[in-house]
Protein backbone atom coordinates (compact mmCIF):
# COMPACT_ATOMS: atom_id res chain seq x y z
CA UNK A 1 0.00 0.00 0.00
CA UNK A 2 1.37 3.60 -1.11
CA UNK A 3 -0.40 6.71 0.83
CA UNK A 4 -1.91 8.96 -1.72
CA UNK A 5 -2.54 12.61 -1.23
CA UNK A 6 -4.56 15.10 -3.13
CA UNK A 7 -2.20 17.79 -4.27
CA UNK A 8 -4.40 21.03 -4.86
CA UNK A 9 -1.00 22.42 -6.92
CA UNK A 10 -1.47 19.79 -9.27
CA UNK A 11 -4.87 18.71 -8.66
CA UNK A 12 -4.23 15.35 -8.30
CA UNK A 13 -3.83 12.56 -6.15
CA UNK A 14 -0.15 11.70 -5.63
CA UNK A 15 1.99 9.18 -4.67
CA UNK A 16 3.46 10.80 -0.89
CA UNK A 17 7.36 10.74 -1.07
CA UNK A 18 8.80 12.80 1.86
CA UNK A 19 11.82 14.98 1.66
CA UNK A 20 13.69 12.97 4.11
CA UNK A 21 13.27 9.13 4.73
CA UNK A 22 10.48 8.69 8.10
CA UNK A 23 10.04 12.40 8.64
CA UNK A 24 7.53 14.49 7.51
CA UNK A 25 7.50 18.51 7.75
CA UNK A 26 4.17 20.04 8.04
CA UNK A 27 2.38 23.33 8.51
CA UNK A 28 -0.73 24.08 9.67
CA UNK A 29 -2.08 27.71 9.46
CA UNK A 30 -3.42 28.27 12.57
CA UNK A 31 -5.45 30.89 14.19
CA UNK A 32 -5.45 34.73 14.68
CA UNK A 33 -6.52 34.97 18.01
CA UNK A 34 -9.08 37.41 18.89
CA UNK A 35 -12.08 35.42 19.72
CA UNK A 36 -12.83 31.97 20.98
CA UNK A 37 -12.23 29.88 17.00
CA UNK A 38 -15.38 29.27 15.10
CA UNK A 39 -16.78 26.34 14.36
CA UNK A 40 -15.78 26.39 11.34
CA UNK A 41 -11.79 26.71 12.42
CA UNK A 42 -12.26 23.42 14.25
CA UNK A 43 -12.66 21.42 11.01
CA UNK A 44 -9.07 22.04 10.08
CA UNK A 45 -7.84 21.43 13.19
CA UNK A 46 -9.32 17.93 13.84
CA UNK A 47 -8.73 17.13 10.10
CA UNK A 48 -5.38 17.71 10.34
CA UNK A 49 -4.82 16.10 13.50
CA UNK A 50 -5.96 13.38 11.92
CA UNK A 51 -3.42 13.50 9.22
CA UNK A 52 -0.77 13.90 11.87
CA UNK A 53 -2.12 10.69 13.94
CA UNK A 54 -2.17 8.57 11.03
CA UNK A 55 1.23 9.78 9.06
CA UNK A 56 2.72 8.75 12.65
CA UNK A 57 0.88 5.45 12.70
CA UNK A 58 2.47 4.92 9.67
CA UNK A 59 5.98 5.40 10.96
CA UNK A 60 6.76 8.73 9.96
CA UNK A 61 8.23 11.57 12.69
CA UNK A 62 6.04 14.28 11.61
CA UNK A 63 7.33 17.71 12.54
CA UNK A 64 3.98 19.59 13.06
CA UNK A 65 3.68 23.55 13.16
CA UNK A 66 1.03 25.73 13.36
CA UNK A 67 1.19 29.43 14.02
CA UNK A 68 -0.54 31.98 16.40
CA UNK A 69 -1.46 34.82 14.86
CA UNK A 70 -0.89 37.16 17.87
CA UNK A 71 -1.02 40.67 16.00
CA UNK A 72 -3.37 42.27 13.29
CA UNK A 73 -6.15 44.86 12.84
CA UNK A 74 -8.97 42.53 14.49
CA UNK A 75 -6.76 42.06 17.93
CA UNK A 76 -6.04 45.91 17.90
CA UNK A 77 -10.05 46.26 17.80
CA UNK A 78 -10.49 43.32 20.23
CA UNK A 79 -8.05 45.05 22.68
CA UNK A 80 -10.02 48.76 22.49
CA UNK A 81 -13.19 46.42 23.08
CA UNK A 82 -12.40 44.99 25.95
CA UNK A 83 -10.28 47.46 27.47
CA UNK A 84 -6.77 44.92 27.09
CA UNK A 85 -3.30 45.60 25.38
CA UNK A 86 -2.85 43.62 22.50
CA UNK A 87 -0.46 40.75 23.82
CA UNK A 88 -3.39 39.98 26.76
CA UNK A 89 -6.09 39.36 24.13
CA UNK A 90 -4.00 37.23 22.71
CA UNK A 91 -2.59 35.57 25.83
CA UNK A 92 -6.78 35.35 26.99
CA UNK A 93 -7.86 33.34 23.50
CA UNK A 94 -4.39 31.41 23.21
CA UNK A 95 -5.85 29.40 26.63
CA UNK A 96 -8.96 29.89 25.39
CA UNK A 97 -7.99 27.65 22.55
CA UNK A 98 -5.69 25.33 24.33
CA UNK A 99 -8.20 24.37 26.49
CA UNK A 100 -11.41 24.11 24.04
CA UNK A 101 -8.89 21.51 21.31
CA UNK A 102 -7.69 19.63 24.09
CA UNK A 103 -11.43 18.86 24.70
CA UNK A 104 -11.13 17.75 20.82
CA UNK A 105 -8.50 14.82 21.68
CA UNK A 106 -6.15 17.27 19.78
CA UNK A 107 -2.55 16.37 20.15
CA UNK A 108 -0.06 19.49 20.77
CA UNK A 109 2.18 21.14 17.78
CA UNK A 110 5.33 20.11 17.75
CA UNK A 111 5.84 24.07 17.87
CA UNK A 112 3.05 26.77 18.08
CA UNK A 113 5.12 29.66 16.78
CA UNK A 114 3.65 33.77 17.51
CA UNK A 115 4.06 36.19 15.22
CA UNK A 116 5.23 38.59 17.78
CA UNK A 117 8.22 36.04 18.82
CA UNK A 118 9.37 35.84 15.82
CA UNK A 119 9.41 39.71 14.54
CA UNK A 120 13.28 39.81 13.29
CA UNK A 121 13.15 36.72 11.02
CA UNK A 122 9.84 38.19 9.61
CA UNK A 123 12.03 42.15 8.70
CA UNK A 124 14.94 40.08 7.58
CA UNK A 125 13.07 38.18 5.22
CA UNK A 126 11.19 41.40 4.02
CA UNK A 127 14.42 43.21 3.96
CA UNK A 128 15.79 40.19 1.58
CA UNK A 129 12.87 40.38 -0.79
CA UNK A 130 13.26 43.80 -1.32
CA UNK A 131 17.16 43.90 -1.74
CA UNK A 132 16.49 40.93 -4.78
CA UNK A 133 13.84 43.48 -6.11
CA UNK A 134 10.26 41.09 -5.74
CA UNK A 135 8.89 43.78 -2.91
CA UNK A 136 9.15 47.47 -2.50
CA UNK A 137 8.82 50.59 0.09
CA UNK A 138 5.72 53.07 -0.56
CA UNK A 139 5.01 55.64 2.03
CA UNK A 140 5.69 53.56 4.94
CA UNK A 141 4.25 50.46 3.93
CA UNK A 142 6.13 47.58 2.34
CA UNK A 143 4.33 45.43 -1.20
CA UNK A 144 5.03 42.60 -2.84
CA UNK A 145 5.45 42.56 -6.41
CA UNK A 146 2.93 39.93 -7.77
CA UNK A 147 4.04 40.43 -11.51
CA UNK A 148 7.43 40.07 -10.76
CA UNK A 149 6.68 36.47 -9.79
CA UNK A 150 6.26 34.55 -12.98
CA UNK A 151 4.24 31.44 -11.14
CA UNK A 152 1.70 33.85 -9.33
CA UNK A 153 -1.63 32.14 -9.64
CA UNK A 154 -0.22 28.68 -9.91
CA UNK A 155 -2.20 26.80 -7.25
CA UNK A 156 -5.38 28.82 -7.58
CA UNK A 157 -5.19 28.00 -11.03
CA UNK A 158 -5.46 30.88 -12.07
CA UNK A 159 -3.61 33.68 -14.50
CA UNK A 160 -2.95 36.72 -12.71
CA UNK A 161 -5.23 38.80 -15.22
CA UNK A 162 -8.03 37.29 -13.80
CA UNK A 163 -6.70 37.44 -10.15
CA UNK A 164 -6.61 41.00 -10.97
CA UNK A 165 -9.91 41.60 -12.71
CA UNK A 166 -11.21 39.11 -9.62
CA UNK A 167 -9.86 40.37 -6.54
CA UNK A 168 -11.75 42.63 -4.15
CA UNK A 169 -9.21 45.21 -3.21
CA UNK A 170 -9.87 48.71 -2.26
CA UNK A 171 -7.97 51.01 -4.41
CA UNK A 172 -4.52 52.27 -3.06
CA UNK A 173 -2.49 55.28 -4.62
CA UNK A 174 0.50 53.63 -2.53
CA UNK A 175 0.78 50.21 -4.68
CA UNK A 176 2.12 50.06 -8.02
CA UNK A 177 -0.46 47.60 -9.05
CA UNK A 178 -3.68 46.81 -7.17
CA UNK A 179 -2.93 43.12 -7.01
CA UNK A 180 0.51 44.05 -4.50
CA UNK A 181 -0.11 42.91 -1.40
CA UNK A 182 1.03 43.98 2.09
CA UNK A 183 4.15 42.80 3.68
CA UNK A 184 4.60 45.57 6.47
CA UNK A 185 1.55 47.88 7.59
CA UNK A 186 2.56 51.27 8.66
CA UNK A 187 1.56 51.93 12.50
CA UNK A 188 -1.41 54.37 12.41
CA UNK A 189 -1.00 56.89 15.93
CA UNK A 190 -2.06 55.07 18.79
CA UNK A 191 -1.03 51.35 17.88
CA UNK A 192 1.16 48.40 18.63
CA UNK A 193 4.34 48.14 16.59
CA UNK A 194 8.07 47.65 16.20
CA UNK A 195 10.96 49.40 14.79
CA UNK A 196 11.95 48.31 11.30
CA UNK A 197 14.50 49.84 8.22
CA UNK A 198 11.06 50.60 6.53
CA UNK A 199 9.94 52.82 9.29
CA UNK A 200 7.50 51.24 12.71
CA UNK A 201 4.71 48.73 11.84
CA UNK A 202 3.52 45.61 12.20
CA UNK A 203 3.34 42.23 9.29
CA UNK A 204 1.07 41.98 6.78
CA UNK A 205 -0.82 38.37 7.25
CA UNK A 206 1.00 36.53 4.66
CA UNK A 207 4.41 37.19 5.42
CA UNK A 208 4.48 35.19 8.90
CA UNK A 209 3.69 31.92 7.50
CA UNK A 210 6.02 32.08 4.84
CA UNK A 211 8.49 33.03 7.58
CA UNK A 212 7.55 30.66 10.20
CA UNK A 213 7.66 28.10 7.60
CA UNK A 214 10.97 28.62 6.53
CA UNK A 215 12.62 29.22 10.01
CA UNK A 216 11.20 25.91 11.86
CA UNK A 217 11.05 23.37 8.99
CA UNK A 218 13.30 24.90 6.14
CA UNK A 219 13.22 26.48 2.44
CA UNK A 220 10.93 23.13 1.58
CA UNK A 221 8.48 21.43 3.91
CA UNK A 222 6.59 18.44 2.80
CA UNK A 223 2.71 19.29 3.28
CA UNK A 224 1.16 22.45 3.76
CA UNK A 225 -2.16 22.81 5.22
CA UNK A 226 -5.18 24.62 5.73
CA UNK A 227 -8.76 25.67 4.70
CA UNK A 228 -10.56 26.00 1.55
CA UNK A 229 -10.70 29.47 2.11
CA UNK A 230 -6.69 29.94 2.43
CA UNK A 231 -5.79 28.87 -1.51
CA UNK A 232 -6.35 32.23 -2.70
CA UNK A 233 -4.73 34.79 -1.46
CA UNK A 234 -2.98 33.61 1.53
CA UNK A 235 -1.30 30.73 0.20
CA UNK A 236 -1.03 31.94 -2.98
CA UNK A 237 0.71 34.99 -2.19
CA UNK A 238 3.20 32.66 0.46
CA UNK A 239 4.54 30.66 -2.82
CA UNK A 240 5.39 34.05 -4.09
CA UNK A 241 6.90 35.19 -1.47
CA UNK A 242 8.91 32.13 -0.21
CA UNK A 243 9.96 31.01 -3.90
CA UNK A 244 11.15 34.50 -4.76
CA UNK A 245 13.44 34.49 -1.68
CA UNK A 246 14.71 30.96 -1.61
CA UNK A 247 14.47 29.92 -5.14
CA UNK A 248 13.20 26.64 -4.08
CA UNK A 249 10.01 24.90 -3.96
CA UNK A 250 8.06 25.74 -1.17
CA UNK A 251 5.39 22.97 -0.32
CA UNK A 252 5.86 19.68 -2.41
CA UNK A 253 1.46 18.80 -1.29
CA UNK A 254 -0.88 21.47 -0.83
CA UNK A 255 -3.60 20.00 1.61
CA UNK A 256 -6.97 21.93 1.68
CA UNK A 257 -10.14 21.15 3.84
CA UNK A 258 -13.56 21.46 2.38
CA UNK A 259 -16.00 24.34 3.98
CA UNK A 260 -18.12 23.96 6.96
CA UNK A 261 -22.15 25.05 6.79
CA UNK A 262 -24.16 25.20 9.18
CA UNK A 263 -28.07 23.68 8.21
CA UNK A 264 -26.79 23.94 4.26
CA UNK A 265 -25.58 27.40 4.42
CA UNK A 266 -22.41 29.11 4.75
CA UNK A 267 -22.12 30.29 8.49
CA UNK A 268 -21.75 34.09 8.41
CA UNK A 269 -22.60 36.83 11.23
CA UNK A 270 -25.25 38.28 8.64
CA UNK A 271 -27.14 35.08 9.02
CA UNK A 272 -27.35 34.65 12.54
CA UNK A 273 -25.57 31.42 12.29
CA UNK A 274 -22.09 32.07 13.47
CA UNK A 275 -20.94 29.27 16.39
CA UNK A 276 -18.17 29.64 18.59
CA UNK A 277 -16.74 26.40 18.91
CA UNK A 278 -16.20 27.32 22.44
CA UNK A 279 -20.26 28.16 22.96
CA UNK A 280 -20.88 24.21 21.33
CA UNK A 281 -18.70 22.81 23.59
CA UNK A 282 -21.07 23.81 26.23
CA UNK A 283 -24.12 21.46 24.57
CA UNK A 284 -22.21 19.25 22.70
CA UNK A 285 -19.72 16.60 23.67
CA UNK A 286 -16.21 17.12 22.06
CA UNK A 287 -15.61 13.34 20.99
CA UNK A 288 -18.96 13.62 19.03
CA UNK A 289 -18.08 16.72 17.34
CA UNK A 290 -15.00 15.09 16.68
CA UNK A 291 -16.49 12.18 15.38
CA UNK A 292 -18.84 14.35 12.90
CA UNK A 293 -16.10 16.23 11.26
CA UNK A 294 -14.55 12.69 10.47
CA UNK A 295 -17.80 11.12 9.35
CA UNK A 296 -16.79 13.16 5.54
CA UNK A 297 -13.80 13.03 3.70
CA UNK A 298 -11.99 15.97 4.70
CA UNK A 299 -11.87 17.76 1.04
CA UNK A 300 -15.20 17.82 0.37
CA UNK A 301 -18.35 20.35 2.44
CA UNK A 302 -19.70 19.31 5.74
CA UNK A 303 -23.07 20.61 7.42
CA UNK A 304 -23.32 21.08 10.95
CA UNK A 305 -27.57 20.50 11.47
CA UNK A 306 -28.94 18.79 15.10
CA UNK A 307 -29.51 15.62 12.51
CA UNK A 308 -25.86 15.37 11.51
CA UNK A 309 -24.52 15.75 15.46
CA UNK A 310 -27.37 12.70 15.86
CA UNK A 311 -26.15 10.61 13.62
CA UNK A 312 -22.98 11.03 15.09
CA UNK A 313 -23.79 10.66 18.52
CA UNK A 314 -25.44 7.49 17.51
CA UNK A 315 -22.35 5.96 15.34
CA UNK A 316 -20.00 6.98 18.13
CA UNK A 317 -22.19 5.19 20.87
CA UNK A 318 -22.25 1.72 18.44
CA UNK A 319 -18.60 1.60 18.26
CA UNK A 320 -18.76 2.46 22.29
CA UNK A 321 -21.15 -0.02 23.01
CA UNK A 322 -19.42 -2.88 21.18
CA UNK A 323 -16.11 -1.75 23.19
CA UNK A 324 -17.78 -1.88 26.46
CA UNK A 325 -18.96 -5.26 25.83
CA UNK A 326 -15.81 -6.73 24.85
CA UNK A 327 -14.25 -5.10 27.63
CA UNK A 328 -16.89 -7.26 29.83
CA UNK A 329 -16.75 -10.36 28.53
CA UNK A 330 -13.08 -10.35 28.81
CA UNK A 331 -13.36 -9.97 32.47
CA UNK A 332 -16.10 -12.38 33.03
CA UNK A 333 -15.67 -15.13 30.37
CA UNK A 334 -14.01 -18.81 32.18
CA UNK A 335 -11.27 -20.42 31.22
CA UNK A 336 -13.60 -23.83 30.11
CA UNK A 337 -15.20 -21.71 28.03
CA UNK A 338 -12.53 -20.74 25.90
CA UNK A 339 -12.87 -21.92 22.11
CA UNK A 340 -10.16 -22.32 20.19
CA UNK A 341 -11.32 -24.38 16.84
CA UNK A 342 -11.74 -20.95 14.71
CA UNK A 343 -9.82 -18.95 16.31
CA UNK A 344 -7.56 -18.26 13.26
CA UNK A 345 -10.71 -17.44 11.04
CA UNK A 346 -11.59 -14.69 13.38
CA UNK A 347 -7.97 -13.51 13.30
CA UNK A 348 -7.87 -13.36 9.77
CA UNK A 349 -10.80 -11.28 9.31
CA UNK A 350 -9.58 -8.89 11.74
CA UNK A 351 -6.59 -8.81 9.61
CA UNK A 352 -8.61 -8.01 6.95
CA UNK A 353 -10.58 -5.55 8.37
CA UNK A 354 -7.14 -3.42 9.62
CA UNK A 355 -5.95 -3.49 5.82
CA UNK A 356 -9.18 -2.40 4.65
CA UNK A 357 -9.06 0.81 7.40
CA UNK A 358 -5.16 1.43 6.46
CA UNK A 359 -6.33 1.35 2.69
CA UNK A 360 -9.04 3.67 3.08
CA UNK A 361 -6.73 5.89 4.88
CA UNK A 362 -4.12 5.72 2.65
CA UNK A 363 -6.41 6.82 0.22
CA UNK A 364 -5.66 10.44 0.50
CA UNK A 365 -7.22 10.42 4.40
CA UNK A 366 -10.34 9.06 3.62
CA UNK A 367 -11.99 9.11 6.96
CA UNK A 368 -15.52 8.93 5.93
CA UNK A 369 -14.62 5.32 4.76
CA UNK A 370 -12.12 4.08 7.51
CA UNK A 371 -15.32 5.09 9.74
CA UNK A 372 -17.62 2.31 7.48
CA UNK A 373 -14.35 0.04 8.25
CA UNK A 374 -14.67 1.17 11.95
CA UNK A 375 -18.49 -0.20 12.24
CA UNK A 376 -17.62 -3.53 10.35
CA UNK A 377 -15.31 -4.02 12.83
CA UNK A 378 -17.54 -3.34 16.01
CA UNK A 379 -20.48 -5.40 14.24
CA UNK A 380 -18.28 -8.38 13.79
CA UNK A 381 -17.20 -8.28 17.59
CA UNK A 382 -21.17 -8.21 18.30
CA UNK A 383 -21.75 -11.53 16.48
CA UNK A 384 -18.67 -12.82 17.92
CA UNK A 385 -19.61 -12.15 21.42
CA UNK A 386 -22.91 -13.55 20.56
CA UNK A 387 -21.53 -17.38 20.62
CA UNK A 388 -21.39 -19.42 24.11
CA UNK A 389 -17.63 -19.95 23.87
CA UNK A 390 -14.99 -16.98 23.11
CA UNK A 391 -11.77 -17.02 22.53
CA UNK A 392 -9.56 -14.71 24.58
CA UNK A 393 -6.78 -14.17 22.18
CA UNK A 394 -9.74 -13.11 19.73
CA UNK A 395 -11.72 -11.04 22.07
CA UNK A 396 -8.52 -9.12 22.65
CA UNK A 397 -7.26 -8.70 19.05
CA UNK A 398 -10.61 -7.50 18.72
CA UNK A 399 -10.45 -4.93 21.54
CA UNK A 400 -6.97 -3.57 20.59
CA UNK A 401 -8.23 -3.47 17.13
CA UNK A 402 -11.44 -0.91 17.78
CA UNK A 403 -8.50 0.98 19.93
CA UNK A 404 -6.10 0.95 16.96
CA UNK A 405 -8.70 2.93 14.97
CA UNK A 406 -9.95 4.83 17.57
CA UNK A 407 -6.32 6.10 18.45
CA UNK A 408 -5.70 7.03 14.56
CA UNK A 409 -9.11 9.24 14.23
CA UNK A 410 -8.40 10.55 18.06
CA UNK A 411 -11.91 8.98 18.96
CA UNK A 412 -12.38 7.88 22.98
CA UNK A 413 -13.72 4.64 23.49
CA UNK A 414 -14.46 4.84 27.08
CA UNK A 415 -17.50 6.45 28.23
CA UNK A 416 -17.08 10.08 29.76
CA UNK A 417 -18.31 9.73 33.38
CA UNK A 418 -21.18 12.56 32.97
CA UNK A 419 -23.52 10.63 35.54
CA UNK A 420 -21.85 11.43 38.83
CA UNK A 421 -20.58 7.79 39.31
CA UNK A 422 -17.70 6.24 38.60
CA UNK A 423 -17.34 3.17 36.65
CA UNK A 424 -15.99 1.28 39.65
CA UNK A 425 -18.88 2.39 41.72
CA UNK A 426 -21.25 1.60 39.21
CA UNK A 427 -20.02 -2.00 39.05
CA UNK A 428 -20.50 -1.97 43.09
CA UNK A 429 -24.10 -1.60 42.28
CA UNK A 430 -24.02 -3.98 40.47
CA UNK A 431 -22.67 -6.06 42.25
CA UNK A 432 -24.88 -5.24 45.03
CA UNK A 433 -28.03 -5.78 42.67
CA UNK A 434 -27.18 -9.74 42.03
CA UNK A 435 -26.35 -10.61 45.48
CA UNK A 436 -29.50 -8.88 46.26
CA UNK A 437 -31.62 -10.55 43.54
CA UNK A 438 -29.31 -14.31 44.47
CA UNK A 439 -31.20 -13.64 48.12
CA UNK A 440 -34.59 -12.84 46.29
CA UNK A 441 -34.35 -9.25 47.62
CA UNK A 442 -36.10 -7.74 44.91
CA UNK A 443 -37.08 -5.01 46.26
CA UNK A 444 -33.21 -3.76 46.58
CA UNK A 445 -32.20 -5.33 43.33
CA UNK A 446 -35.28 -3.01 41.86
CA UNK A 447 -34.39 0.08 43.84
CA UNK A 448 -30.59 -0.33 42.87
CA UNK A 449 -31.97 -0.58 39.24
CA UNK A 450 -33.97 2.55 39.55
CA UNK A 451 -30.79 4.66 41.00
CA UNK A 452 -28.57 3.58 38.22
CA UNK A 453 -31.61 4.68 35.77
CA UNK A 454 -31.94 7.85 37.28
CA UNK A 455 -27.78 8.46 36.69
CA UNK A 456 -28.57 7.90 32.89
CA UNK A 457 -26.98 4.04 33.39
CA UNK A 458 -28.38 1.44 31.56
CA UNK A 459 -28.57 -2.23 32.31
CA UNK A 460 -28.38 -5.41 30.20
CA UNK A 461 -29.10 -8.91 31.98
CA UNK A 462 -27.43 -11.35 29.50
CA UNK A 463 -26.83 -15.14 29.18
CA UNK A 464 -23.31 -14.07 30.67
CA UNK A 465 -24.01 -11.41 33.31
CA UNK A 466 -25.14 -7.84 33.47
CA UNK A 467 -23.54 -4.97 30.84
CA UNK A 468 -24.13 -1.33 31.72
CA UNK A 469 -23.44 1.58 29.66
CA UNK A 470 -23.83 5.35 30.13
CA UNK A 471 -27.36 6.99 28.25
Amino acid sequence: MTLQIYNTLTREKETFKPIEDGKVRMYVCGPTVYNYIHIGNARPIIVFDTVRRYLTYRGYNVNFVSNFTDVDDKLIRAAEELKLTVPEVADKFIGAYFDDVDRLNVAKATVNPRVTENMDEIIEFISALIDKGFAYESGGDVYYRTRKFADYGKLSHQPIEDLRHGARVETNELKEEQLDFTLWKKAKPGEIYWESPFGNGRPGWHIECSTLAKKYLGDTIDIHAGGQDLIFPHHEDEIAQSESLTGHTFANYWMHNGFLNIDGEKMSKSLGNFITFHDLLEEIDPNVIRFFMLSVQYRRPISLSDATLNDAANGLERLQTAYQNLKYRLETVEEDHFELEHQDEWLEQLTELKQQFEAEMDDDFNTANAITAFYELAKRSNIYLAQDKVSVTVLREFLSMLQLFANVLGIKLEQVAVSGLEDAEIDELIEERLQARNERNFARADEIRDLLKEKNIILEDTAHGTRWKRG
